[in-house]
């Protein structure tokens, strides 16, 4: 097995930014107990147990009103602890499963009852058994109403971008759409991006900035990234910590109020925030209005 992931930060400090009410962290993974959810033999990483408790006093120190639980990579296939999660926290959750290609119509049913609002895919620059694009699943997800969430590597969503497009269903992109940010806005990868929000059927999140790059907080090179989403797209844009931030062995882990404090030198407008915040995601994952 892997060595353990460190564990995120237990201390979590109250930001200075307001938090608007009623703001949603769009991408968190949990964890455990051990006990009841072992990690999938192929994952590469073992953390922790990350609780949903300690992830909703997290929420409180923050000022969020909510969360949407993203099936961690650790679990492979395996959406048992996702919705044993959402089953037990109504309302505060929302989810994101990774499917096994034959996932059965009652089963995709029983997830959406439980607050399931997409379907995570992952290129092959992710390894692990984890589910790889399939425009079939896509299709069938499509009809309950959910979204395709999907997690390219390195600058590879130029290989993808045509195939997601052709997707019957929205799209939604992890962590900046995992573009290297030493490459900068003017790269094609960058460039891809935008075109492919200014269809209006993609999201990307303003999360996992350290995806991006290899250095620690603030994560400069993400800034002009950042910043130049927010000025072209601020109606398909999302935001997330990517708590309990898993594979920063030997990087350091960064404060979760410094994160969210973070989104404010990105999104300078308090009126632009709240709508990345709170609008966006409240429609994406099918909460009401704040």
């Amino acid at each position: 097995m892997p060595p353990l992931t460190q564990p995120p930060d237990p201390q979590p400090r109250r930001p200075r930014t307001a938090c608007p009410p009623g703001a949603i962290d769009c991408h968190i993974h949990l964890f455990g107990p051990a006990e009841r959810h072992p990690f999938h033999p192929d994952s590469k990483y073992v953390s922790a147990d990350a609780l949903p408790a300690t992830h909703i006093a997290l929420q409180d120190t923050l000022g969020l009103a909510g969360a949407v639980v993203v099936s961690g990579g650790g679990y492979g296939i395996s959406h048992a602890h996702l919705a044993e999660v959402l089953e037990q926290h109504p309302g505060r959750f929302r989810g994101v499963a990774l499917l096994p290609d034959d996932v059965s119509d009652a089963e995709l049913r029983r997830l959406d009852g439980l607050g399931v609002r997409g379907a995570r895919f992952v290129s092959p620059g992710h390894r692990g058994a984890l589910p790889r694009l399939s425009p079939r699943l896509a299709a069938r997800v499509a009809e309950l109403g959910w979204h395709v969430q999907f997690y390219p590597a390195g600058d590879d969503l130029l290989q993808f971008a045509d195939a997601l497009a052709a997707l019957p269903c929205p799209v939604v992109l992890d962590h900046f759409a995992a573009i290297p940010a030493a490459g900068g806005t003017g790269q094609p990868a960058f460039q891809r991006l935008l075109r492919l929000l200014d269809s209006g059927r993609f999201w990307v999140k303003l999360s996992g900035p350290m995806r991006c790059t290899p250095g620690d907080y603030p994560y400069a090179p993400v800034t002009p990234l950042a910043r130049a989403l927010v000025a072209a797209a601020p109606q398909r844009l999302l935001w997330g910590t990517d708590w309990p931030h898993v594979n920063m062995n030997g990087r350091a882990m960064p404060n979760d109020g410094d994160l969210f404090d973070l989104l404010a030198e990105w999104v300078p407008d308090a009126d632009v925030r709240a709508r990345i915040l709170v609008d966006n995601p409240r429609s994406v994952y099918g909460w009401p209005p704040a």
